[in-house]
């Protein structure tokens, strides 16, 4: 891997021609590059500020860095709650689901085949065992490189919703369960968090919402999954059902998760984390002594 920080003297990248230009030990190099139309918009008018050359199998790959303007983002009321999900990966506040039973299937042959590989590689010989961890490590790359993908789907959906809308993104903030919460929240959320690359997806989302100019903003997740959205009271989930015994309603529990999200979400604006900020129990608490509350 080498890696070119200074592009006006060893690294250019000449947008007509599709090309770069690098300067290695002995001479300088113009390299032609194999673009999509997504490697295009994102270079169209750019200004590179750093690049990696790397090598995989026989083939190179360079990945450029590039600087752009975010536009200023957009000031707005209305908010999407996002939910992430085990069954699900993410459920929005207006019911849209992305994930089921295909990535399920999917998620559940990857871990298949990561069993078969560990059992042969224990009752394996010293070589065996070897190209068991050989062939670990290439599943590991094709399923980091699937949720990938997924994760970019996903944020970009969502972002463009947010953009029709228009409204800010409302999303769990992930970084940690904050004091209170009880233990089977806190399992709740490891086994969402250890699941899939919620991070990775959390990471797309944010950046890709900085380019289109919509705010994102993260609330705390305690209680979101607990809390009925329609009275505010404690419901029952099961898996993902969710009954409240109070009011009656009942439906999917990560959309009645992400609309508890977004309830928060307009009571948020610091879009750098939830520490500190009061949970929803505290915010409904609050809210429902209040005649002008009226959940929706």
């Amino acid at each position: 891997m080498i890696s070119f920080s200074k592009p006006s003297r060893i690294f250019a990248f000449r947008e007509k021609d599709e090309e770069v230009s690098v300067t290695l030990l002995r001479s300088r190099q113009r390299i032609k590059l194999v673009l999509g139309d997504y490697q295009r918009t994102r270079l169209k008018d750019s200004k590179p500020t750093s690049a990696t050359l790397c090598k995989k199998g026989s083939e190179y790959y360079i990945n450029i860095q590039v600087k752009s303007e975010a536009p200023e983002q957009i000031h707005v009321d209305t908010v999407l709650g996002v939910d992430l999900g085990i069954t699900d990966i993410a459920v929005t506040s207006e019911g849209q689901k992305f994930g089921g039973k295909t990535i399920k299937l999917i998620k559940n042959h990857y871990a298949s085949m990561r069993a078969v590989l560990q059992q042969k590689a224990v009752k394996g010989t010293r070589s065996s065992r070897r190209r068991c961890r050989e062939l670990q490590q290439r599943l590991s790359g094709k399923e980091a490189r699937y949720q990938r993908q997924i994760n970019h789907e996903i944020s970009k959906a969502i972002v463009t919703r947010a953009q029709e809308i228009p409204a800010k993104i409302a999303l769990e903030d992930l970084t940690g369960i904050r004091e209170g919460v009880n233990q089977k929240a806190g399992k709740n959320h490891r086994r969402k968090v250890n699941g899939w690359a919620f991070y990775q997806l959390k990471e797309f989302l944010s950046y890709k919402a900085l380019a289109a100019g919509v705010p994102l903003v993260l609330v705390d997740p305690a209680y979101t999954s607990q809390t009925c959205h329609q009275c505010g009271e404690h419901g029952i989930r099961n898996g993902k059902s969710f009954k409240c015994p109070v009011c009656g309603w009942s439906g999917d529990a990560d959309f009645n998760g992400a609309k508890n999200i977004a309830f928060l979400g307009r009571y948020v604006d610091r879009p750098g984390g939830s520490e500190g900020l009061p949970s929803i129990k505290a915010v409904l608490s609050g809210l429902l002594k209040a005649p002008v509350f009226r959940p929706e």
